[in-house]
């Protein structure tokens, strides 16, 4: 077991998240009822109770919507980082949106709180693996590090061939994956969100603490997974599902995460330390690479 692992947290409304893309457009965005001072409220309370510091990836749309919640997230010891800025699916976008996205919310994020922006992380974990793009855009925009992977299989996103601890790519951009755990030959999403609410906390907390063991975990949460008086978006059946389920448990869930470990922010956790360089994004995501030096 490691002696930090890293507390992350997705910023966006419940109204924007992949599931219901189908269902609300962007443009409808600014018709729903806002949850996420009440959301947010509860997230900190908690994460005080229990020193826990984190890193809050924040859509430019809430960063503009918002903007006092992100200074007090500084004030606080938090570290802010960057979701993109309208949490579009990467298979929405081309090179030259996705740079324009990623650029405008650092920039945004970075005159409201008065410091640098050094993390980011892909809406929905979705850069495939054949994205050629992508990484090299995100060095380019001055990102020190990226949490765009989640090396399993899922409908939604997954890149099960990645590497499983954190690496550098050869453009020096720092990938650091969501915690899985590996039992006899299959790996399972140790890592937070959906499967935080499903699994009982036994049950959660062990892959969580398999997957941990020898290097720094990685989890990650939404603010609307702790509201079930949120409004209900009208969607099928797999997608209200999968946002809404055990959400009225989940708070107590996280209090207890909170206590079981020493949690930090993904700067304080990753960034002080040395991490194997293993290629391009396309060789390291087939699972081709090879570590050299750092």
């Amino acid at each position: 077991m490691t002696d930090v692992n890293a507390m992350t947290v997705d910023v966006e409304e419940y109204f924007q998240v992949e599931a219901f893309a189908q269902d609300i457009s962007v443009n409808e965005w600014s018709s729903y009822e806002s949850r996420l001072q009440i959301q947010m409220d509860k997230l900190l309370s908690t994460f005080a109770d229990n020193n826990v510091k984190a890193t809050f990836f924040t859509l430019g749309w809430i960063a503009e919507a918002h903007p006092e919640l992100l200074r007090k997230l500084v004030r606080e010891g938090h570290e802010v980082a960057s979701h993109g800025f309208m949490h579009q699916h990467l298979s929405k976008q081309n090179a030259d949106v996705f740079y324009e996205d990623i650029t405008k919310a650092k920039k945004l994020i970075e005159d409201i709180i008065g410091t640098e922006v050094k993390g980011y992380r892909a809406p929905c974990f979705s850069i495939s693996a054949d994205n050629d793009w992508a990484h090299d855009l995100i060095a380019k925009a001055g990102y020190k590090y990226s949490s765009s992977s989640y090396p399993i299989n899922h409908d939604l996103y997954g890149v099960p061939n990645a590497p499983r601890d954190a690496y550098r790519l050869s453009n020096g951009l720092l990938e650091i994956p969501v915690t899985t755990a590996v039992m006899g030959n299959k790996v399972f999403p140790a890592g937070g969100g959906g499967y935080f609410r499903l699994l009982p906390f036994w049950m959660f907390n062990y892959l969580f603490n398999k997957g941990q063991q020898g290097r720094i975990g990685n989890f990650y949460t939404h603010p609307w997974e702790f509201d079930p008086e949120q409004p209900r978006i009208d969607s099928n059946m797999k997608s209200r599902f999968r946002h809404h389920v055990n959400q009225k448990s989940a708070m107590k869930k996280l209090s207890k995460l909170c206590a079981s470990y020493n949690w930090t922010s993904m700067e304080q956790a990753y960034l002080g330390k040395e991490h194997p360089v293993l290629g391009d994004w396309p060789t390291v995501a087939s699972g081709q690479y090879m570590a050299s030096a750092v």
